[in-house]
């Protein structure tokens, strides 16, 4: 008996949408696409990509925002076995060229909203194709072209082991490195953790960068037959004011943006019912501030820990988030089925539950490798796992907690301090919305404890009240060398807090 022939996601998706081609999948501001619309333009954009020489192994790389036409250009490279980078949009464009040059780009597609950006780019690092999503000054309009071929559907041509894609992190421990996904890992990410939804009932919310997370979150809600909802980027009233008038059922947000949700006025007075599955993912949460977001929204949080060289590796359930539990509210939840997690010392012992170490991971998800960079690959898929870089623990049931990234742990005269614990402590002071931690050298090249925090406005904290607190719970070694307030802690363009830019910042002359 033959082997079934290999389907990419693509092509398992736009089945899926092929069921109810008149249904609504995506929206877009004041557009509001079928799934037979968005089906249709996929495959014509992948016959125009093929018919400018675009095809399997080479490199697509998007420029591009949340638009119904990126997906759908993701989707259409994918189809035709290309490897697809998409560049975070608020890079510089020479961090972007860098990148574009790195992994060898073939053709450029560009948002014509980012035309300026990509003519920057392009002029530090040349490719033979420039492609716009509609009329642009520079590049050929790819939907023009796409208008001119047939919708009719075909076979993909990516292998199992082909590269699908090629995403850089977020570099905030430094140079950005750049993880090779295969087409066999599919949306295997989020299919069996993320809480199931009658078929065609998911409505999700896009409003952070479908190159991060929620692009492959979209991925899941199209193949259940679910509706994808797009905004540009965060604004919490903008998000607020979606949830409610599109009956959002699905919405992930990185933990400081869902802080800045629940503290917006319009958060008290917008119907927000309608949440089923509020997921936060992608750094540390405070303990506090995920149960004043359990008190606000109810009972729909959804924490997913995973990493782009993993994939998935644990969830904390609707359920684990017991206010009556802050303790699990600090963990990470338990292991994905089909993935083993270890806790293991610097020299690959494994560690005994409640024993800080190395987290280990081993499961189908794992990524491939790094672009061309066979030395760390080795390095971080030693002996058959994964070797996340994350500091944590297990518990004797099996929960996971993270204390902090290997690079993020400050050695300071006496010990460690771990950035997360830290941070932990300043949230829970009531006057305190968020804090970030971090270590800087001073003149003697010595790490001194640094704490940037966020206030409650008009609450009148200061630094000593908050070092005393410090010395009190910790002791001496914990206690920052300095406190300073700021309204909002710098992010990254995921997301994150940008604990680079606040070392640069606060970096001793």
């Amino acid at each position: 008996m033959s082997a079934q022939p290999f389907r990419s996601y693509v092509e398992e998706n736009l089945d899926a949408l092929s069921l109810a081609p008149e249904r609504e999948t995506l929206v877009h501001g004041g557009r509001r696409m079928t799934a037979g619309e968005f089906r249709d333009l996929v495959y014509r954009m992948a016959r125009a990509l093929r018919a400018q020489g675009v095809g399997r192994g080479v490199t697509v790389s998007l420029l591009s925002g949340n638009l119904p036409e990126t997906l759908a250009a993701r989707y259409a490279a994918n189809l035709i076995g290309c490897r697809v980078n998409h560049l975070y949009n608020k890079l510089s464009a020479k961090a972007q060229a860098a990148i574009v040059r790195d992994v060898e780009t073939r053709a450029l597609i560009v948002d014509p909203r980012y035309a300026e950006q990509a003519a920057q780019v392009t002029e530090l690092a040349p490719v033979p194709d420039i492609l716009a999503l509609g009329p642009a000054e520079a590049g050929t309009d790819l939907l023009a072209l796409a208008a001119g071929q047939s919708a009719e559907p075909f076979a993909g041509e990516a292998r199992p082991d082909d590269v699908c894609s090629i995403r850089h992190t977020g570099g905030t421990t430094g140079r950005p490195k750049a993880v090779c996904t295969t087409f066999a890992h599919g949306v295997g990410w989020f299919q069996g953790t993320v809480p199931e939804e009658p078929p065609g009932e998911r409505r999700q919310l896009v409003c952070t960068t479908l190159a991060h997370v929620a692009g492959m979150l979209a991925d899941h809600t199209l193949s259940e037959g679910g509706s994808v909802v797009l905004l540009d980027d965060f604004d919490p009233r903008a998000v607020l004011a979606a949830i409610e008038r599109e009956r959002i059922t699905d919405l992930f947000l990185l933990p400081p943006l869902l802080y800045r949700l629940m503290d917006h006025p319009d958060a008290g007075r917008t119907d927000t019912s309608s949440l089923r599955n509020l997921t936060y993912a992608g750094c540390q949460a405070s303990p506090a501030r995920i149960a004043d977001a359990v008190r606000a929204f109810g009972p729909v949080l959804f924490q997913g820990y995973g990493q782009n060289e993993a994939g998935g590796i644990s969830v904390l359930t609707a359920e684990d988030h017991d206010l009556n539990r802050p303790d699990r509210l600090r963990s990470a939840g338990k292991a994905l089925p089909d993935v083993e997690v270890a806790i293991r010392d610097a020299s690959g012992r494994d560690l005994p539950p409640g024993e800080h170490g190395e987290i280990c991971v081993r499961s189908g998800m794992t990524m491939l490798r790094y672009w061309k960079q066979p030395e760390l690959t080795a390095e971080v898929l030693r002996g058959g796992w994964l070797h996340t870089g994350d500091i944590g623990f297990l518990d004797d049931e099996g929960y996971l907690t993270i204390v902090d990234r290997l690079k993020d742990m400050i050695i300071v005269v006496g010990g460690h301090v771990y950035t997360t614990e830290l941070e932990d402590l300043l949230n829970s002071h009531p006057q305190v919305l968020q804090s970030a931690v971090f270590g800087v050298r001073d003149a003697d090249h010595m790490e001194q404890v640094y704490a940037v925090v966020v206030p409650v406005p008009g609450s009148g904290v200061d630094g000593e009240q908050l070092r005393a607190m410090v010395r009190e719970a910790r002791g001496p070694m914990y206690e920052p060398a300095a406190v300073s307030f700021v309204d909002a802690l710098p992010l990254t363009d995921a997301g994150k807090p940008d604990k680079k830019e606040l070392r640069r910042r606060f970096a001793a002359p």
